[in-house]
């Protein structure tokens, strides 16, 4: 092999890794809730629906899982998890590169829905973006900061949703209000979930979390209240809101087995998060028939 041909599959792998840090098996959960909020505000195809929604499936998630995988490499030696869809272990070579991508994909789009936005959109995008790099970048580290790691985690995935709102002008009903507010519990009850199985890696690495802080038991039931509270809130929102109640059912089946799970025994619910990330697919499927019913509604 020449030297040449070495460096281009040197290259080739290194963007791979790359673009594995952005986690594609979750691009759609960023991407899913802006498209969702803006085509049924605009009843319309447009183009910024279409480049909002690849910023949100692409970029945004390379800027968000990027930077964490640049600035977490040192505990992830020491995780298990790491090395796969369940986030890359990047080699330290490629970081700056990581975070050029990053910034090189994500700007391009950010401009364009800055022009076509008004301050409202623009306050919301701002929020969104600073959430990506506060949970991770050094001195916020959101991430690191217990109860508020949860909060800016499920700001992730909400405020997609609330761009798309304000790009779309849209009326904000109370039962709008609701749907958010149910989600944005239940992305609090996702990352709280999520942040059990890391309790071993995560206190041998000195990071503090929510579950670090109030242990494995209390953090899984915590999730459980969550997306209880979440799924009942749904059922208070106009038809066929209260359909996506039986959303929160999986989840609550999914979790409910580790309510007496100990910080020794942490890591077993990374079984549960697994199928949690395939349950993320069927519910997502099930919204969409919900949206659908709405649309023609």
């Amino acid at each position: 092999m020449t030297a040449s041909a070495s460096g281009r599959g040197t290259l080739g792998r290194d963007a791979a890794q790359i673009v594995l840090s952005s986690r594609p098996v979750s691009w759609i959960n960023t991407a899913f809730p802006f498209a969702a909020a803006y085509l049924l505000s605009t009843r319309e195809i447009d183009a910024t629906l279409v480049i909002g929604a690849l910023y949100f499936l692409i970029p945004y998630n390379l800027a968000m899982y990027g930077i964490n995988d640049v600035f977490d490499y040192a505990s992830d030696l020491a995780n298990p998890r790491k090395g796969g869809i369940e986030g890359a272990l990047l080699a330290p070579r490629i970081h700056r590169a990581t975070l050029w991508a990053a910034a090189a994909t994500n700007v391009p789009f950010l401009v364009y829905l800055v022009i076509v936005g008004d301050p409202a959109s623009w306050l919301w995008l701002a929020v969104s973006v600073f959430a990506v790099i506060a949970y991770s970048a050094p001195v916020l580290r959101f991430k690191e900061r217990p109860f508020l790691d949860s909060v800016t985690s499920s700001t992730h995935f909400v405020s997609p949703a609330v761009v798309g709102l304000a790009l779309a002008n849209a009326d904000v009903s109370p039962g709008v209000v609701v749907t958010l507010v149910a989600f944005f519990l239940w992305g609090m009850a996702a990352h709280a979930f999520g942040a059990v199985q890391d309790i071993g890696p995560d206190r041998e690495a000195g990071i503090s979390s929510i579950a670090t802080v109030i242990g494995a038991r209390a953090t899984v039931r915590l999730a459980l209240a969550l997306w209880t509270v979440a799924g009942a809130a749904m059922l208070i929102t106009p038809w066929p809101g209260p359909l996506a109640a039986i959303l929160a059912v999986p989840y609550l089946v999914n979790a409910a087995p580790f309510a007496n799970v100990s910080d020794g025994t942490a890591a077993t619910t990374n079984r549960a998060w697994r199928r949690f990330m395939a349950l993320n697919y069927v519910a997502g499927f099930l919204a969409t028939m919900i949206l659908i019913v709405a649309w023609v509604s």
